[in-house]
């Protein structure tokens, strides 16, 4: 009981993490389509906000999923 209690906390963190990451990652992905837009070449520091936070989220998305299928184990077994 208490893996699951521990389990969900942690799922629930890491979306909460995930959707910070995302809110962050979008300013940097507004000025590139900017950039795009405007058919001008996009500020470095704008494409490696968005690389680094991309990297970012696919971590943690991994780990969610870990987590999730951590979490549907403990439950079949109970």
């Amino acid at each position: 009981m208490f893996d699951k209690t521990r389990l969900k906390k942690k799922i629930a963190t890491v979306k909460q993490t995930i959707a910070f990451l995302e809110q962050k990652r979008s300013r940097s992905q507004a000025a590139l389509l900017d950039a795009f837009l405007k058919n001008t070449s996009p500020s470095d520091e704008d494409v490696d906000f968005f690389n680094k936070y991309t990297e970012q989220i696919e971590l943690e998305r991994n780990h969610l999923q870990y987590l999730l299928k951590e979490y549907d184990e403990l439950k079949k077994q109970k």
